[in-house]
């Protein structure tokens, strides 16, 4: 015992010797400082749009493009999956050097777009697109005034443009607004990326000789017209000291009202299911009672009743119900499921999957979806023996295939829609094979007596009245569980796909 204190007080004194602040960042959400005038990489994501749920990647618009190769940054498995495509762009920008106007392009002279592209961006205005950008793995955020409470919203990303009267118009100009806190001298992060989009015509652009800088003038806005465009892509940096630290720089995403947490469909779902829970305890409740008072005035009066209530089915209930091994199949699934869900949600209440990292949730929930396969079999096999069964490694294999083969093989059809309309939400080829190298290669291969005797002669059921038939069972039974998910429901259609 007294040596077991030891331990615990050299242990003790050892963690005593660490400070605080010498505490580890999660792999991949570490701070990344900056000197002045050191230089500060946009990087494009994608165009996402509140209409449609088919993202694009940044360079299917007719943006202008960096001198050089452009580089696709190597991605985890959850920001393929999400339809991140993470590319360089020619935006320049160095520390605490702010920028008035500055062009996109290597020219000058505005870009002219052909009709076909010219066709494609209005449609993608008309669809309601936002343009994502990233600095220091820090999204863009557009900043709203509500004009009758001057409340301060913030949206992801900047949009594109607006439909007026018919006519399409394009925010071919950013303010881009950096924000930094100064944690040591000369040492300086990145903690706020705002960007205020602009529609402005290429004729109020004016050029000094020999600089990409430019001035802006009065005028009308960018207009996109059938047939060919010319277009000017500029953009402007204004840095701003922040008091924000970098451990706090997630809050104003975090503050959206598009993640705000739907109080009242968890109220309703949570009366819902206390009301389900309170009205079959009554039920069951009184059900019990009246049995075993029945059982008690039988025992009192020394007579031989005939067996009623639930001691009538005693000998039939551990009985294996036909397609058993469809049911073991479900509950294994089920099981995989909750524990997936469970190790996924005590990691991130760890910190470990921050959105700081992008695509780790995902990515982890894929991952520990297949590891669960081994808690999936087991408690499978479990249920399969104890219902009798006679082909266990046949129960196993359809455990790991069953729900899979349904998700994956949906996914994959969905797929070749998304190829057809050239959507960066299209999942590669590479990616096909590692999730399918994680069902075979994983998940598959981890799949891989009762108290009351039972009678030897089923009993018969009676004739049952028509709503205990298997429809309306499905339908009555049915509405609980969607009272507790409409409201959830609503905010999930009210997209406009």
């Amino acid at each position: 015992m007294r040596r077991r204190n030891y331990v615990t007080l050299v242990i003790l004194l050892l963690c005593s010797l660490f400070r605080i602040e010498q505490g580890f960042y999660v792999p991949g959400v570490a701070p990344v400082e900056f000197k002045d005038g050191d230089p500060i990489e946009v990087k494009g994501i994608k165009i996402t749009s509140t209409k449609t749920i088919v993202p694009y990647e940044y360079y299917s618009l007719p943006f202008c493009r960096p001198q050089g190769a452009i580089h696709y940054i190597s991605e985890n498995l959850g920001e393929v999956m999400r339809g991140d495509r993470i590319v360089n762009t020619p935006f320049v920008i160095f520390m605490k050097r702010d920028v008035k106007c500055n062009t996109t392009c290597s020219s000058r002279i505005p870009v002219s777009i052909s009709p076909e592209d010219s066709e494609n961006l209005a449609r993608r205005i008309r669809e309601e697109y936002h343009v994502h950008l990233l600095v220091d793995n820090l999204p863009s955020t557009t900043k709203y005034q509500i004009e009758n409470t001057n409340e301060v919203i913030y949206e992801n990303g900047y949009r594109l443009g607006w439909e007026e009267n018919g006519h399409y118009y394009v925010n071919n100009h950013l303010d881009i607004i950096l924000r930094y806190h100064q944690p040591r001298p000369n040492v300086y992060r990145v903690v706020g990326f705002e960007v205020q989009p602009q529609s402005i015509d290429s004729s109020r652009f004016n050029f000094a000789s020999n600089s990409p800088e430019c001035t802006i003038t009065d005028g009308k806005n960018q207009q996109v017209e059938k047939g060919i465009n010319n277009i000017i892509w500029t953009y402007s940096v204004t840095w701003e000291e922040s008091s924000v630290p970098w451990a706090s720089r997630w809050d104003t995403y975090l503050s959206m009202r598009d993640v705000q947490i739907h109080w009242f469909s968890i109220v309703n779902s949570i009366i819902v299911i206390l009301c389900l829970f309170g009205f079959l305890s009554v039920i069951i409740v009184r059900t019990v009672r009246r049995d075993i008072a029945k059982y008690n005035k039988g025992e009192e009066l020394d007579d031989t009743l005939e067996e009623s209530g639930w001691k009538l089915v005693h000998g039939d209930v551990f009985r294996p119900p036909s397609n058993s091994m469809l049911l073991v199949n479900f509950v294994g699934t089920g099981i995989q499921l909750i524990g997936m869900v469970a190790v996924t949600v005590f990691f991130a209440m760890l910190g470990m999957l921050s959105p700081a990292s992008r695509g780790s949730l995902m990515s982890a929930a894929i991952v520990l979806f297949c590891l669960m396969g081994l808690v999936a079999g087991y408690h499978a096999g479990r249920l399969y023996r104890t219902l009798r069964g006679t082909t266990p490694r046949k129960c196993a294999f359809r455990t790991a295939v069953l729900f899979p083969s349904v998700i994956l093989g949906t996914g994959f059809l969905l797929n070749f829609f998304l190829i057809g309309k050239h959507s960066s939400g299209a999942i590669p080829f590479t990616t096909m094979i590692a999730l399918l190298f994680l069902w075979f290669g994983v998940d598959l291969p981890l799949a891989y007596s009762h108290p009351v005797r039972t009678n030897q002669i089923p009993r018969q059921v009676p004739e049952q009245p028509w709503y205990l038939h298997t429809l309306p069972c499905m339908l009555l039974a049915g509405i609980l569980p969607f009272g507790a998910v409409f409201i959830e429901l609503f905010f999930i259609f009210s997209v406009d796909f």
